[in-house]
């Protein structure tokens, strides 16, 4: 293979690794910090996917416009799920095992429960629109213009949540929750607040990834189901509450799949994705970017 051509692998790789990035953030923000596995994440994506498709296609907008709407809508409608399902658990959940169970059982439901408002608003066929695909020369290599695009905007709002997780104040009683949730509580941060609020964050991220994603590929009401799945590998591979280790894992996976399928078949996508994220939980069960003591 020519340089150009190892090029043009390796940046495919890492553009699909910045989608997968952004979307493990925003689970591994809710799960780090609430031990909710959100199962229905990728749905919410697939939410902004359509949101974005519904305004490009009907009244002309550029879908930029719509990555801080798709942001602040996913992330009120994430406010409203918690107030409704996973506040209540919280208060009658008898400890935080069952509360995790309950939790994943709910988000099984709301998963089937969007997919199925989805299909019926939409229908089930493939959307898409055309938006920037001319190719850009870069170097010998050339891409296509959405493809960059999207991978700066999901760098961009990766940076930004790491950054402000580690240098607000507002991160930092994040990272106190996600380390120890009995003493940052002793020292007076509001979970009743934090909660829903990190919550509607990560659901924003989600509807962030879809409308990135609807500029450069079409979407479907069954899209969102492999993200979670893909999030969680991703998830496994950085370590659990790590957000920096999320960003490096989705990077990485991105990069296998690509090299992967190029040496062996396309089809073997998902099997590759499984026999890291196998490999991974026996071998370093921490996760390959954690280190002891330290998260986001």
């Amino acid at each position: 293979m020519s340089f150009s051509a190892w090029l043009e692998l390796l940046a495919s790789g890492l553009i699909t690794g910045g989608i997968y990035a952004l979307v493990a953030l925003g689970l591994n923000l809710q799960y780090g910090l609430m031990r909710i596995l959100n199962i229905a994440h990728g749905e919410f994506l697939m939410v902004g996917a359509y949101l974005t498709w519904m305004v490009q296609t009907s009244l002309g907008l550029s879908p930029l416009w719509m990555v801080p709407v798709s942001f602040g809508l996913l992330m009120g409608l994430g406010l409203v799920v918690h107030w409704l399902c996973f506040r209540r658990l919280t208060a009658t959940s008898p400890n935080l095992d069952i509360f995790e169970a309950r939790g994943l059982m709910v988000s099984f439901g709301l998963m089937f429960l969007v997919q199925n408002v989805v299909s019926y608003v939409w229908g089930g066929d493939l959307r898409g629109y055309d938006f920037l695909t001319d190719p850009v020369p870069v170097g010998n290599a050339q891409f296509a213009a959405n493809k960059l695009l999207v991978f700066a905007l999901a760098l961009l709002f990766s940076g930004a949540l790491i950054a402000l997780l580690r240098l607000t104040l507002l991160g930092k009683g994040v990272r106190a929750l996600m380390q120890s949730p009995v003493g940052a509580q002793l020292v007076g941060i509001d979970t009743r607040r934090l909660h829903p609020l990190m919550f509607g964050v990560g659901l924003g991220l989600s509807g962030v990834a879809g409308c990135l994603l609807s500029m450069a590929y079409t979407i479907s009401p069954s899209m969102g189901e492999p993200y979670t799945v893909t999030a969680l590998i991703v998830i496994t591979l950085g370590g659990f509450g790590s957000m920096s280790g999320a960003l490096a894992g989705g990077l990485l996976l991105g990069v296998i799949e690509a090299l992967g399928m190029h040496f062996t078949n396309p089809s073997l996508k998902a099997l590759l994705s499984y026999v890291v994220f196998i490999g991974v939980l026996l071998l370093r069960p921490e996760g390959l970017f954690a280190r002891k003591g330290r998260r986001a």
